[in-house]
């Protein structure tokens, strides 16, 4: 086992850890999670020997083998595979002693040792190595060509698959991995959660993915006020535990009390409809599920919201018959080559659609999102805007694309040139740059502080179309689900491509999958996806696990892009088909609530909007004075307005009451 006995650490003169006691089973797979700078990537440091505690213990077995994703690849000419393979220290250390005993010349003494290597060499599977290392590589996402290719043609995010393939290839007692998602797409992501169930070892992992740790771990380490605590369960349920506590607190019930409100303004409308006092208590229920995670969510440092769009154009943007891709000119010749991506488009983005991007890397999708953002111009075909349409584009490498120089005021400054200095400050302070802070260089900034810049830049112009490319990068669990909840409120139309799961369920309502060259329809949501990733791109039968502990495991096949799914064919046994069957009517049943939930929980934030503009104006009407002859304008505006409010609110209601009719039927 793991047990930290009294561990405190400095970190300069900032402590990290104070007395820390906790005790980690063997064969736990624990989350650590944390806020950005308690210490996680410290404690990791100290597991590999690397630091050392100011105070007290941390023991665990000495014959354990650790295997780490190391932080630096050098720009080497070695190929990919034999990179990966290289993780596996103990079969290169043999192989090296075999070359050099068959290079000697023979004699008795000579062919005993290698006979005793060739043996060793059975006990780690060197026969398998090769086969182990190409999976292992396919399920990261490499082709079989990638393999071949040197190390240093490589971009950074790419060797850090790298590394983390030499990682899983070692045989290990204990693994550590920080944060082995940033640079996955999500195919390579749910691959990667299958490896990591069926590793046998202790697990220790650093995640700021929500959805990734609940499929992994058992335990959850949490890094809080200089102490460690541990929660049995998975993210969720250290959520629902971490929440009860906090619910000790009143500042964590407000937002809980605010919801409580706005349900109870719903029972209290919905009363006198007889007809409609099923739907209230539907919609009573649901709200009530969401009550226990209510009050952690209060007690996040950082929340924003995306500003009403100035203006919503119908359609925002038709794409016809365009072929995407890129434009490059031989240097040589002057010609002009085209390479096309995505071919064959024909889409169009209506107000209030809420999509969702799924395909492997490299499908296209950057390029598709680079293609409505006007980033590239289309190859073949028409692109057409609406009339004020103002995109927020976020990309993958938007972090890279600030002025590092410069300060967080002034990229502000640069897109609001006329906006007076201390309300850009105080918009600034809203993203958690107070102070002095606003006015600092960022170079030494956090990605997680870059990326709330970013987000905040685009936050300042008010967009009514969103392009998300990979937001998530960098950000920590607390500003992610700050970033879900925004995106959830946004009332413009959002296009998104994340690897975070829990982020594309709540903030989308539909798929579109790029594949084959094609932009096309998913019908389904993403348990449908992994199950249908399961079925036809992840086959079954491959033991890529290292020899330590391994069991049967899946892995990558040799195979075409991915193409929406279809339905299984029938097998033989009638009981299989019956359940089949049943499978299929859920998942049916649970693409056609999911769109329904959504539009619903946009309605909620409609009506909640409508009503308090409502009740403004009822205040104010209610006030002697506006009906003196000199507010005679303002009380036929007034009137006006409470005339707008209640007809939008009625319809807004009766819109409410349908979907909530349908979701019932379905139900």
């Amino acid at each position: 086992m793991i047990r930290f006995t009294q561990v405190s650490l400095m970190r300069g003169v900032k402590p990290l850890l104070e007395q820390v006691d906790v005790t980690l089973n063997p064969g736990d797979k624990i989350g650590l999670i944390g806020a950005n700078g308690a210490g996680k990537s410290s404690l990791f440091a100290m597991m590999r020997g690397e630091l050392h505690p100011d105070q007290g213990n941390i023991d665990f077995p000495a014959k354990w083998r650790v295997a780490y994703v190391a932080q630096e690849t050098p720009p080497l000419e070695r190929a990919a595979l034999d990179y990966a393979i290289d993780g596996d220290v103990h079969l290169r250390k043999l192989q090296a002693e075999l070359a050099r005993l068959e290079a000697e010349p023979e004699s008795t003494d000579n062919g005993i040792a290698i006979g005793e290597i060739y043996s060793a060499l059975a006990d780690a599977d060197a026969y398998t190595v090769q086969s182990r290392g190409e999976q292992l590589l396919l399920g990261l996402g490499f082709t079989l060509d990638q393999m071949q290719q040197p190390v240093a043609s490589f971009s950074g995010g790419w060797r850090m698959r790298l590394n983390l393939a030499q990682a899983l290839m070692c045989p290990s007692d204990l693994l550590l991995l920080d944060e082995p998602t940033n640079h996955l797409d999500l195919d390579a992501i749910i691959w990667l959660e299958d490896w990591l169930k069926r590793y046998t070892g202790t697990l220790l992992i650093i995640s700021h993915d929500r959805d990734f740790l609940d499929e992994i771990v058992n335990v959850i380490v949490h890094i809080d006020e200089r102490k460690l605590k541990r929660y049995s369960g998975n993210y969720s349920a250290f959520e629902r535990q971490r929440a009860a506590q906090m619910a000790l607190a009143a500042g964590a019930l407000e937002k809980q009390q605010r919801k409580r409100a706005h349900l109870e303004s719903f029972i209290e409308r919905f009363k006198a409809k007889a007809s409609k006092a099923r739907q209230a208590q539907s919609r009573m229920k649901a709200l009530a599920k969401m009550e226990e995670l209510a009050p952690l969510r209060a007690a996040a440092e950082f929340s924003f919201e995306f500003r009403e769009p100035l203006n919503a154009p119908n359609p925002l943007l038709v794409m016809e018959d365009v072929n995407a891709g890129y434009r490059s000119e031989n240097e040589k010749t002057g010609e002009i080559a085209e390479k096309t991506i995505v071919r064959g488009i024909n889409f169009s983005l209506q107000i209030g659609q809420r999509i969702g991007l799924l395909g492997v890397n490299g499908a296209g999708k950057s390029t598709l999102i680079k293609t409505i953002a006007g980033e590239l111009a289309p190859l073949t075909g028409e692109s057409t805007t609406g009339k004020g349409l103002n995109i927020g584009y976020f990309a993958q490498h938007q972090v890279e694309m600030l002025r590092h120089d410069e300060s967080p005021l002034w990229h502000l400054m640069k897109i609001a040139p006329t906006t007076r200095e201390q309300e850009l400050r105080n918009f600034l302070g809203g993203f958690n740059f107070p102070g002095t802070m606003v006015t600092e260089k960022i170079a030494p900034f956090s990605g997680g502080e870059k990326a709330r810049l970013a987000l905040a830049l685009i936050v300042w112009q008010r967009p009514n179309l969103l392009l998300l490319d990979e937001p998530t990068n960098h950000l920590d669990l607390e500003t992610r689900e700050a970033l879900t909840e925004a995106l959830a409120q946004f009332e413009g139309t959002l296009v998104v491509v994340s690897h975070d799961r829990h982020l594309l369920r709540a903030t989308t309502d539909q798929f579109i999958i790029v594949a084959d060259g094609k932009l096309q329809p998913f019908d389904g949501d993403l348990d449908d996806y992994k199950d249908w990733l399961f079925q036809t791109k992840l086959g079954k039968g491959t033991d890529v696990l290292p020899a330590a502990g391994k069991e049967h495991q899946t892995a990558f096949p040799v195979q075409s892009p991915v193409a929406p799914p279809r339905a299984a064919e029938a097998p033989a046994v009638n009981s299989k088909e019956q359940k089949r069957k049943e499978a299929e009517e859920r998942q049916r049943l649970s693409a056609l609530r999911k769109p329904l939930e959504q539009k619903i929980r946009r309605l909620d934030e409609q009506i909640a909007k409508r009503t308090a503009q409502k009740a403004e104006v009822d205040a104010q009407l209610g006030e002697e004075s506006i009906y003196d002859a000199a507010n005679k304008a303002k009380l036929k505006q007034l009137l006006a307005d409470q005339a707008f409010f209640s007809k939008d609110l009625g319809e807004l209601e009766e819109q409410w009451l349908a979907l909530n009719e349908q979701l019932e039927a379905l139900a």
